[in-house]
């Protein structure tokens, strides 16, 4: 059994990682509330029943988690067996918090420096079973746009939970170069430039700013973009991409202000 300690408000990153180790090992063998507690169920019986069979226990630890007396409750457990040597437990840490100390011998995984799909390659992942779970947030992007449309508007390109160690972007805009103007806000040393008629999957033609930040992205270090309308132009922003390398690039989600 695979057991995974997370407080509710971490969700959004430990569902996926649960529905790929529910694909691999089955989602009778993955302890995850969502679909291992069904309505009518007891909580805390369910909760012991899953540590009494728990051989992988995985602690996702955050601020959130560390604040919870029934995350405390259930790693204190599985220590006990630990211990004894009848299960292994494997912190997994989701942002800058210091791993308990009775568990700093541990190895820990690294979701916050090294990002989510390496951490989902060192445990294997994800998904369901014959329950009530419906996926809630298996579409998950640690990238996003918040865009402030004042005068000006100002597109923040923001890492949620950990790094990304490229910081490669284009702002789909409806707009000619005439248009507006535009300056990286956040970054002296960057790649920038306008690009015409850019052709997207869905079949839309825009035009792009791209920014090519020479640096990562990270939680503390948002890549901030400012553009102003010239010739009474009213800037449209349409999307917001983000590139893996010059070839590859994909919509991340935005946040309007």
């Amino acid at each position: 059994m695979i057991f995974l300690s997370h407080n509710t408000k971490d969700k959004p990153i430990v569902e996926p990682i649960a529905i790929r180790l529910s694909t691999i090992f089955g989602a009778n063998n993955v302890f995850y509330d969502s679909w291992s507690i069904q309505p009518g169920d007891g909580i805390i019986d369910k909760m012991n029943e899953g540590i009494e069979k728990v051989k992988y226990f995985f602690l996702f630890i955050s601020t959130n988690s560390l604040s919870s007396n029934m995350v405390k409750l259930e790693w204190q457990n599985a220590l006990m067996k630990a211990t004894q040597g009848k299960c292994k437990i494997i912190p997994v840490r989701l942002d800058g918090s210091l791993i308990p100390a009775i568990l700093m011998q541990t190895l820990y995984l690294d979701l916050y420096t090294n990002g989510i799909e390496v951490v989902l390659k060192q445990i294997v992942d994800v998904v369901s079973g014959n329950s009530t779970f419906i996926p809630q947030h298996e579409h998950f992007s640690n990238v996003e746009a918040l865009i402030e449309a004042r005068d000006t508007i100002m597109v923040t390109i923001q890492a949620k939970h950990f790094m990304e160690p490229t910081s490669m972007f284009i702002i789909c805009i409806k707009n000619t170069e005439n248009e507006l103007s535009y300056q990286v806000l956040s970054d002296s040393v960057v790649e920038l430039g306008f690009n015409k008629n850019i052709h997207i999957s869905n079949g839309e033609t825009y035009n792009g700013i791209y920014i090519h930040a020479l640096r990562a992205t990270t939680p503390q270090n948002p890549v901030i973009v400012n553009l102003t309308p010239k010739n009474n132009a009213k800037i449209q922003v349409e999307m917001v991409m983000k590139g893996e390398n010059n070839h590859d690039f994909h919509s991340v989600p935005i946040k309007w202000h």
